[in-house]
């Protein structure tokens, strides 16, 4: 199947027919294919990955692992630096968990991320862990030269987001890796916002590890992830579930691992999504990257327009930065009553609150006002629901403003 191919995306997901969906940075709707592949294992092969010799165990493992192939050629990287999660939130804590930090070892953070990278670092500070944390600008960028200056002779990682799930800002990444590479720092990535909506190489961003969810910008399945981990860093990780399938051999007295990634996936795998994940993967490929990059950002600029054309809004981040999310407070509006009126008038969906993110949401001055409500696009929004969308805040907008 050829890139950039035309594909009716909303033909594929057909609960969009009936709403308008903006809420594409807690989760996307997954489509037809993808569903399709997942119930081509159910109903076809479903066997255990790995355990035995008959021919639906070994399709089943062969799929799985034609996944893992795709996944990481999308990615950049090797299949072997490939590891299977459930989440970003898993990646990112094998890593916190995994990694030999001592007392004393600093870790550079900025202040604007999901609590999925934040609180595990902070969780360290229990064992001595310093946490040197980096204020983001008033749009929430972070200025890879205050990272710079946040290291110390004893740090041992630099973490940072790519594209804020609070507030859309996108960061200087690449920046911060090379930064982090010529100084031999460990260094991760949270593509959770990035991954399936924009061109994205782990190899291009000089990363260590960078967390990757699959129910975001690659359409795949909940409950789906993985974890990049770059070869050299193999050495570096600890399991964090040791059993089934992450053993060579075993004797009364010890145990030999597996290679990576075997030695990192204990237990059953969730193959179906794992292997949806792999359609989803295929899927995005079909449509074209550059496309969805291009649509996006079109969209985005329209949503930012709409928004902040009304006179009783607070719109955060920079107009030209902020990539997929555009967060906004009606003044004296609490941001449930918005996105719940938002759905009663016109089944539009949009999240609101803090979005796991409340040093971000502090750091915007949004945390005394109940957080922001948060729009964010994909592939499959339009222009004409981005209207709808600013028409229908206005009349929100009107009726408290009255």
């Amino acid at each position: 199947m050829e890139n950039g191919r035309d594909i009716d995306i909303r033909a594929d997901i057909p609960m969009l027919e009936d709403i308008i969906y903006l809420d594409a940075a807690s989760t996307t709707p997954t489509p037809k294919p993808v569903v399709e592949a997942m119930c081509d294992y159910f109903y076809k092969y479903n066997a255990n990955t790995g355990r035995g010799a008959y021919n639906l165990a070994v399709k089943s493992t062969n799929e799985f692992e034609s996944s893992r192939t795709r996944i990481s050629k999308f990615l950049g990287s090797n299949s072997s630096e490939i590891i299977f999660t459930k989440n970003t939130t898993e990646a990112i804590n094998l890593v916190a968990n995994g990694l030999n930090f001592k007392k004393g070892d600093s870790i550079v953070v900025p202040n604007i991320e999901h609590h999925s990278n934040f609180i595990p670092w902070l969780n360290l500070k229990k064992m001595g862990v310093e946490l040197n944390i980096v204020k983001a600008d008033a749009n929430g960028i972070v200025d890879p030269c205050d990272v710079m200056a946040a290291v110390d002779d004893n740090t041992k990682l630099i973490t940072t987001t790519h594209v804020s799930n609070a507030i859309g800002s996108v960061q200087p990444v690449k920046e911060i890796g090379e930064f982090a590479e010529e100084n031999n720092i460990l260094y991760l990535v949270d593509a959770a916002q990035s991954a399936g909506h924009m061109e994205f190489n782990v190899k291009d961003v000089r990363a260590d590890f960078v967390s990757v969810p699959g129910h975001k910008g690659l359409l795949g399945p909940i409950g789906t992830g993985c974890l990049y981990c770059k070869e050299e860093a193999f050495d570096e990780l600890k399991p964090m579930n040791y059993g089934g399938g992450t053993v060579k051999d075993v004797t009364e007295e010890n145990f030999t691992l597996e290679s990576v990634p075997a030695r990192f996936e204990g237990g059953t795998q969730n193959i179906a999504g794992v292997i949806g994940l792999g359609a989803a993967v295929d899927y995005i490929k079909n449509i074209g990257i550059e496309k969805i990059e291009a649509h996006t950002k079109k969209l985005t600029n329209k949503l930012y327009q709409e928004i902040v054309d009304i006179d009783n809004t607070i719109v955060y981040g920079s107009p030209e930065n902020i990539y997929g999310i555009v967060a906004f407070n009606i003044d004296g509006v609490n941001a449930h009553d918005v996105a719940k009126i938002l759905d009663e008038i016109k089944n539009i969906c949009v999240r609101s609150g803090h979005h796991c993110a409340i040093p971000a949401i502090r750091h915007m001055g949004a945390y005394e006002l109940g957080g922001t409500v948060r729009a964010s696009v994909h592939y499959y929004n339009t222009p004409d629901e981005i209207e709808i969308f600013g028409e229908t805040l206005r009349e929100i907008s009107k009726f408290f403003g009255e």
